[in-house]
This record gives C-alpha cells, sequence and structure tokens, in this order.
C-alpha cells in the first residue's frame, strides 16, 4: 500500500454527489483527504485535463483459472482489467473444478494476491459441480472469501434448489446472481431468434428464455425475502419484470453488458465469432428497452461478462464455436460512446453504474472517494480518440468491437495507492 497524491483533476464521485476541480491524497492505501490545493511530500500525479472516478468495479469476469489458463490467467485477467480503469473484478465460478468449494476459493484469492494487478473477488457456485442438484456449500464459500454465489453459463432449472440457495444466502448476507436461461426453449440456438436467425438460417435463442426464468427468481425473491441479481439482463421482458419487482419492494438488482446496449442481432450476418454471446445479442426493440433501464434507473450496473476464449477455439463456423467474448479493455469507451455522448445518460450516471453501483449491490469495498476508502482511482482522458484493435493485455482477443473507432479511455489506473496501469509509461516503453 501507498502514498500518492493526485493533483488537478475533475473528481466526480456519485456516491457523494461530488463534481470538482480536487486533489486527491492516499495515505497507506486509503483514501485521506479529497480536497483543494492539497500539500504532501509524496509521489504526485499531476491530472490536469483528465477526470478522477472511484476506481471501476467489474461485477462478472471470467478469469479462467484454474483448468482453463489457455484462455486466461488471473494474471492476464487482471492486468486486462486494470487496462480498462478496472480496479477491481469478480470472479465467476465455471472454472475448472469449479469454485464449489473452500480450497478452489482459497487458490484464487492466494493467486490474486501473488500475481493480481487488482483485487479479486470470488463467486462461489450454487450447486456442487455446476450440475444443478446439489447445493454446493454456501457457507463455506462465504467463510472462504466468496462475495456472491452463481451457476454462471448454466441456470438453475430446478426452482426448489434456487429457492433453498436465496434462502441460504439470505442468512450469509451474499446475493444469488442468477443466469436466466430455459435451456428447453434455448436448445440448439445460437443467435437471438427473429428476423435475422430466420434470414441466416441459424437456430434461434427467444426472449422468452430469458424472461420465463426471471419472472420466476422474481416471485421467489419475494418469496424468500432474499437478493436475485439478475445477470447480463438483455430483453425487454427482463427490464420490466425488475422493475415491477423493484416497485413492490422485491429485493432484485440487475447488469447489463456494454456489448448488449451497443450491439444488435443484425450485425451477426458478418457471421463473426466474436458476435457469438450468451445470452445473444438483440433485436433492435430489446436493446432500446436495455437503454430505457439504464435512463430511468431500473438497471443497477454495467458488467462486462469478459469471457475469454483461445483464437482456435472460436476460429471456426459460427454453429459451433464458444459463446462469449472479451470486454474488461473496452468496456468504458463503448459505454461512454453510447450511453453519454449519445445523450442517454450524464457522466456521473455512467460511473455510478460502473463503480458506485457495483460496490453498493454487492457490499464491496470501493466505489467511493471517502475518506477511508480504498485509494482505488482511475483517471479517465475523455479526448482520447483511438481504433480498437489486437493486440489486448488479455490472453484473447475475441473482442465484439475490433476496428471500432472509440473516443474515452482509462489512462492510468491505482490500485490501493500503487499505479497498476499508465497508458503513457506504455507507450513511452513501446517508442524504445
Amino acid at each position: 500500500m501507498s502514498n500518492l497524491l493526485i493533483t488537478n483533476a475533475r473528481v466526480i464521485d456519485p456516491s457523494q454527489e461530488l463534481d470538482a476541480k480536487l486533489d486527491i491524497l492516499i495515505e497507506d492505501g486509503l483514501i485521506a483527504r479529497t480536497d483543494k490545493r492539497i500539500k504532501a511530500d509524496v509521489e504526485t500525479i499531476d491530472a490536469n485535463g483528465l477526470i478522477a472516478v472511484p476506481g471501476l468495479i467489474d461485477l462478472h469476469t471470467h478469469l479462467r483459472e484454474p483448468g482453463q489458463e489457455h484462455k486466461e490467467t488471473i494474471a492476464t485477467g487482471t492486468r486486462a482489467a486494470v487496462a480498462g480503469g478496472y480496479t477491481a473484478v469478480c470472479a465467476m465460478a465455471n472454472t475448472l473444478p469449479p469454485n464449489d468449494e473452500r480450497a478452489v476459493t482459497e487458490m484464487i484469492i492466494a493467486e490474486s494476491r501473488r500475481h493480481g494487478a487488482c483485487r479479486v473477488y470470488p463467486i462461489g457456485a450454487v450447486s456442487k459441480g455446476l450440475a444443478g442438484e446439489a447445493l454446493a456449500e454456501l457457507a463455506d464459500l462465504r467463510a472462504a472469501g466468496c462475495v456472491g454465489v452463481s451457476d454462471d453459463g448454466k441456470p438453475v432449472w430446478n426452482a426448489q434448489l434456487m429457492r433453498r440457495a436465496l434462502e441460504y444466502c439470505t442468512m450469509l448476507g451474499i446475493p444469488v446472481i442468477a443466469h436466466e436461461e430455459d435451456a428447453n426453449l434455448s436448445d440448439g440456438g445460437v443467435m437471438h431468434e427473429g428476423y435475422f436467425s430466420t434470414l441466416l438460417g441459424m437456430g434461434g435463442i427467444p426472449a422468452a428464455s430469458e424472461e420465463t426464468l426471471v419472472a420466476r427468481d422474481v416471485i421467489l425473491a419475494r418469496v424468500t425475502g432474499a437478493h436475485v441479481h439478475i445477470a447480463h439482463l438483455s430483453t425487454a421482458g427482463a427490464v420490466d419484470s425488475v422493475r415491477q419487482a423493484r416497485a413492490a419492494g422485491v429485493h432484485v438488482t440487475c447488469e447489463v453488458t456494454p456489448h448488449h446496449i451497443a450491439l444488435g442481432d443484425d450485425s451477426v450476418q458478418s457471421f463473426s465469432t466474436n458476435l457469438k454471446m450468451n445470452p445473444p445479442l438483440r433485436s433492435a426493440a430489446h436493446r432500446e428497452a436495455l437503454l430505457a433501464g439504464i435512463a430511468d434507473g431500473t438497471i443497477d450496473a454495467i458488467a462486462t461478462d469478459h469471457a475469454p476464449h483461445h483464437f482456435d477455439e472460436k476460429n471456426v463456423e459460427f454453429d459451433i464455436a464458444p459463446f462469449g467474448v472479451i470486454g474488461l479493455e473496452t468496456a468504458f469507451p463503448i459505454c461512454y460512446d453510447r450511453l453519454v455522448r449519445a445523450g442517454v445518460i450524464g457522466l456521473d450516471r455512467l460511473i455510478d453504474l460502473m463503480s458506485c453501483g457495483p460496490a453498493r449491490i454487492f457490499n464491496l469495498p470501493g466505489g467511493t472517494l471517502r475518506q477511508g476508502a480504498p485509494g482505488d482511482v482511475t483517471l479517465l482522458d475523455l479526448d482520447a480518440q483511438f481504433k480498437i484493435a489486437a493486440p489486448f493485455q488479455s490472453k484473447a482477443s475475441n473482442s465484439a468491437f475490433i476496428g471500432q473507432s472509440v473516443r474515452g479511455r482509462a489512462v492510468t489506473t491505482i490500485v490501493g495507492g500503487d499505479v497498476r496501469y499508465d497508458i503513457r509509461a506504455t507507450k513511452k516503453k513501446a517508442k524504445k
């Protein structure tokens, strides 16, 4: 943990309704002061022309370790995270073996402390082996350090098992993170069911596949009084279910991904396997519903669902390619372009969706620049313009946005007062 002074930044912190030109002093890895013209004999970063925000937090990252290190590792995945401005990520449980027992959780935490560039919060499995048949040792996972549980990649198809998970997690004080997909409805599908799936002759995944499970889990959350968090929400019906449930006092939160708000099923006409993900890219009407949910506050967070795959795995026909795309390094510019520059929301709301909101709904450290909070800060340059291209800091390159020109990016990422990424230093090394 280090001491650091950031000067001359425009500081935006939605957790304090703060937007002003200020300095930030970090001492012993914690926010010590946020004020005008701070004097301190410590390492200093002049952030004139930049925006300082609470470090970005991703609620949905697949780091692949243990067991799938050919796709990603904790080291490479967290390097990708800090390159995108993220100071913390939540690591999903579908590793090999899955994170369904204490030993796996402890391994992930130990490895992230040794080689991680940012904070890593493990997500445990709901069921043993992600099989959806028997509950994992949820209390043990919580005690080991898991901040939530999820069988993400698979739905919890058994409603009774889901109910029991919600009841247990209420006692443990953590959310159940739901991958909402009726596997019977989506079986054989590779893209959104609609005009373009018919046109391209590919199996469709209907919106109803997601919406039926969201409706079920909202009901179960109401019955149990538990916190259910809907992962990678993608349909209009799902947004409506969350909106109505919240109005009725149900403890339900949700996230959307950058690719679901920026792209539609029409783009799949390119047959690029970098556009194959689950849930799939939806039609324009669903995308508009997501934007409306972001604008009216129904949607709590933007999460990347960073899902790296080896080049060879994606370099096949669309039908047989695995689902998933990377997103940590491109999330902020894509969301800034499609949400703020497009006039859907203001910059403060975007920071809330990518930092304060994630910390709040998963009860994580960070997401604020208040005194005593972790010294996690992201510096943004809203004028930076670049074209998204490989190579990435991630081991993988299966990005849905390769070739797109964007504006705005994270230039410096600070974790506990330590500079873990600085694009200016990276460029200097490249020139040498």
